[in-house]
């Protein structure tokens, strides 16, 4: 019984680990924040801080269909629309909701 035990807290932990790994990165986020988004939101802290938790959700819902439409009509339109944006949608979107406005979290970056 101990050793079934064992057996299944060790495969939830190795699932675990495996759901952390596929996830994305914040601070990959972050750095793609700091590379295409400072020019016209700020530091990443005054960014992030533009919506709370669940507004950054709502934002990146759905392929991130609200952001891009947001900026369908700024000089960062290539951006959302592009691969690069395709790319690192979901490390950005959690380096923003990480440190959304009531997260109480603060990036390191501002």
């Amino acid at each position: 019984m101990k050793k079934s035990a064992s057996c299944f807290l060790a495969a939830l932990v190795a699932v675990g680990m495996m759901s952390t790994a596929a996830s994305a990165d914040v601070k990959k986020g972050q750095k793609a924040y700091l590379k295409t988004c400072k020019n016209c939101h700020g530091t990443g802290t005054k960014g992030a801080a533009m919506h709370t938790q669940d507004e950054w959700d709502d934002l990146f819902a759905n392929g991130a269909e609200k952001i891009i439409k947001a900026h369908a009509n700024d000089k960062s339109a290539a951006y959302f629309n592009g691969e690069a944006f395709k790319m690192q949608s979901q490390d950005l979107r959690d380096f923003l909701f990480e440190y959304g406005s009531d997260s109480g979290n603060v990036p390191s970056c501002g």
